[in-house]
């Protein structure tokens, strides 16, 4: 029988009655075998979700804050006693609690520490079901670098092919060191794609408490277009450059699979969702673009340098100073005397930005050097992009036309996304000038 894998997000396990909703939909469909869920999200506008509640604790923990370690532990566990009295059952809750305290008193760790809402999460989701719990631990493996080892999926369906069914919990597994290694936030989504792979499910459903994957932002523009069908590729463009829906890296181990990926939403499991395909089983129609996000938060620095192109590994030199201090770039448009390089602001903190100018300067003595501060990326993506004429023309000529000024261009070589650098000011009426332009002709 094929199997499909449901990954649960935040939004889906933030309350006790949400949880049954979510139990029901797997209930549902026969073939929904392997659950992974996510810890408890936020219940309403204000609310903090319960793994910023576990990073404040191991905050307090480390600064030997005993007033305040309490104070978060009580609010964690009043969350969690609240969703075993609206489930009505007793599922072993406050056990649970005392134990993962114990330990991160003991000394755990704080990966150990911020995955316990995902670990106390599926305890409980898997009670509800009346199917195993199985740890994350048993088959996701990190090396010591954190980064995640390719045995994990071989593991993983060594693992769970014992289990008819079972409820996973997300966002962590093992670090070389035997120890609880988590990933980055939203990687949950990861943990859902390698459970997928593992089993070799025919559907990777990823419920949230969205429709699918919106042409743009909501919260930019009323009642963005819902796309039906999404590349990998398209999801990953949209995913890095800030749409949430899924995290980015979640494409990989489905991808290589070739298994599909179906968002839905768990507040209205009726709607179809978005499907995210291969590449080459997408038919693509006559849509130029797919969608539209952005972010905020960025730095250009500009290099200007006569001959620039003539001298051997200037560019090397220039990638060797950030490189050296453990930043990576997010983009690096040139010309034959110019080069830039786009970083995230997150790099940047304490004066790190005028030790790079210095360091630049002494690497490869440029007859200019300059930064552009509070820029924003905004790409837009399609596939049938690369194959209508105009496409660029039509986007520049709806930002000029709404007084949007570009400081910055870069198209990909697929030609599957153009990116515009604007000021960070102008993100939103940028996105909803191209929104306008392709979606509402």
């Amino acid at each position: 029988m094929s199997c499909k894998v449901c990954k649960f997000g935040g939004t889906s396990m933030a309350d006790g009655n949400v949880i049954l909703r979510a139990a029901e939909i797997v209930k549902a469909d026969k073939e929904r075998r392997y659950v992974v869920v996510s810890a408890p999200g936020k219940r309403f506008s204000g609310d903090i979700k319960v793994t910023d509640l576990l990073y404040a604790l191991y905050a307090a923990y480390e600064k030997q804050d005993s007033d305040l370690f309490e104070e978060l532990y009580e609010k964690i566990s009043v969350r969690f006693l609240n969703i075993e009295r609206e489930i009505g059952k007793d599922l072993k809750v406050r056990a649970a609690l005392d134990e993962a305290k114990a330990a991160i008193l003991g000394g755990a760790g704080k990966d150990y520490c911020v995955s316990r809402g995902e670990f106390i999460t599926a305890h409980i989701v898997a009670e509800v079901l009346g199917v195993p719990f199985v740890d994350a631990t048993e088959f996701v493996r990190f090396d010591e670098n954190g980064i995640l080892k390719e045995e994990t999926f071989d593991l993983a369906g060594k693992v769970l092919k014992s289990y008819d069914k079972a409820v996973v919990p997300g966002f962590y597994g093992l670090g070389a060191d035997g120890k609880v290694k988590t990933f980055s936030r939203g990687g949950g989504d990861i943990s859902g794609a390698i459970v997928a792979r593992g089993v070799k499910a025919a559907l990777y459903e990823n419920w949230t408490d969205v429709s699918g994957f919106y042409a743009c932002d909501p919260r930019i523009v009323n009642s963005p277009v819902c796309m039906s069908e999404l590349s990998y590729s398209e999801l990953r463009e949209l995913s890095y450059m800030g749409a949430n829906v899924l995290h980015s890296e979640s494409i990989f181990p489905v991808r290589s699979a070739g298994i599909p990926i179906r968002i839905s939403n768990t507040f209205r499991p009726e709607d179809r969702g978005t499907f995210i395909v291969p590449d080459a089983k997408r038919s693509f129609g006559d849509s130029v673009v797919t969608g539209i996000a952005g972010k905020k938060g960025f730095t250009s620095i500009t290099i200007e340098k006569s001959m620039m192109n003539a001298e051997i590994g200037f560019v090397q030199k220039v990638l060797s100073v950030i490189g050296k201090h453990g930043i990576s770039f997010e983009h690096l448009p040139s010309g034959i005397d110019t080069m830039s390089l786009v970083i995230d602001n997150e790099f940047l903190k304490d004066g790190i930005l005028d030790v790079l100018l210095q360091e630049m300067k002494e690497a490869v003595r440029p007859d200019r050097i300059y930064t552009h501060e509070d820029i924003a990326l905004i790409a837009t993506v399609g596939h049938g992009m690369a194959k209508n004429v105009g496409t660029s023309a039509r986007l520049f000529k709806a930002l000029s036309e709404n007084g949007v000024n570009v400081n910055m261009i870069d198209q990909g070589s697929s030609e599957l996304n153009i990116i515009v650098g604007v000021e960070g000011k102008d993100c939103e009426s940028c996105i909803r000038a191209i929104y306008r332009e392709f979606f509402q002709e």
